[in-house]
């Protein structure tokens, strides 16, 4: 497979993309080990999108992102990459701040957005903050390295714009974990087809530590098997089992007993908003997050 691994930085400049004075990024550097290790897939590396033209695209099998900003890609070469996805001629892999990322045209923020399946909204979570990662679907294989309740330290992103409805998420956090929790799901790793083609996304890669790490290496490995159609995995949206890990981060998060009734979905999504209305999101105004954790509190003991 021939991999296209794009790593510019047109916002934050994050260390694992970071390229010293001559040289290679740490995760550039730990691609072209996964690459020669696997012997899966050939990398090329770039820190300009301007290089992936649609002309190019025809020589790829998968694209890599770990990006920031608006990146720069009209609207015409965006039409090509998603129609190159599409077709199920290419897969994407978004790595981390691949959720931080927007395109340089009208509109390109939004149709960046509706592609991933989110957009950046705040790391509560930032680097080193100790956390645990629940896998909602322990058997599959984008996600199996990771075993359930796995204790880890990253930045972690929660997300706007995310539906899901859209894509089937194996990962999230486990708001049973100190020190911070908070009352609704924050989702790390999803996946999810676009037409014939299929995307992998993760929250993880903040750290060079975490490029370092084998579960992570085997993760991103596996994505780009199944994006570049060399293995199977199922990729169908999970809403049921992600309603059941909404209701769990609440009871976790506000302590609270089993709900005593079976889930419903209306209720998953105003758990879901609660993100919206947190205080700081709303000038420090808790007057909503406060009401719409009591009617959930009691909707869920009735």
């Amino acid at each position: 497979m021939r991999v296209f691994y794009l790593s510019q930085s047109v916002g934050f400049v994050h260390e694992t993309v970071r390229r010293p004075a001559g040289g290679l990024s740490s995760s550039e550097l730990a691609l072209r080990e996964m690459a020669r290790d696997s012997g899966a897939f050939t990398v090329q590396l770039s820190q300009d999108a301007r290089e992936l033209t649609p002309t190019r695209l025809a020589d790829l099998d998968v694209l890599v992102f770990s990006t920031t900003g608006a990146l720069p890609i009209d609207r015409a070469t965006w039409a090509a990459i998603v129609a190159w996805i599409e077709s199920g001629r290419g897969g994407f892999v978004g790595i981390h701040s691949a959720a931080d990322t927007a395109l340089d045209f009208e509109g390109g923020e939004a149709a960046y957005t509706d592609f991933l399946g989110g957009r950046f909204d705040g790391h509560p979570w930032t680097q080193g903050t100790p956390i645990r990662l629940s896998n909602l679907e322990p058997s599959h294989p984008l996600a199996a390295m990771w075993p359930d309740r796995t204790p880890y330290a990253e930045e972690i992103y929660q997300y706007a714009g995310f539906v899901p409805d859209r894509v089937r998420v194996l990962q999230t956090l486990d708001m049973t974990a100190e020190p911070l929790r908070r009352p609704y799901p924050v989702p790390v790793t999803w996946v999810r087809q676009i037409g014939q083609g299929r995307l992998f996304y993760t929250n993880l890669g903040h750290t060079t530590s975490t490029w370092d790490d084998p579960r992570f290496r085997d993760q991103i490995l596996e994505a780009i098997r199944w994006t570049g159609h060399r293995k199977d995995a199922p990729a169908a949206p999970n809403p049921d089992i992600q309603d059941v890990a909404a209701i769990a981060a609440f009871v976790a998060a506000e302590e609270l007993g089993a709900p005593s009734s079976e889930i419903d979905p209306d209720l998953a999504d105003g758990i879901r908003r609660l993100q919206a209305l947190h205080p700081e999101k709303r000038d420090g105004d808790a007057s909503a997050w406060d009401a719409t954790r009591a009617r959930v509190r009691k909707a869920l003991s009735e």
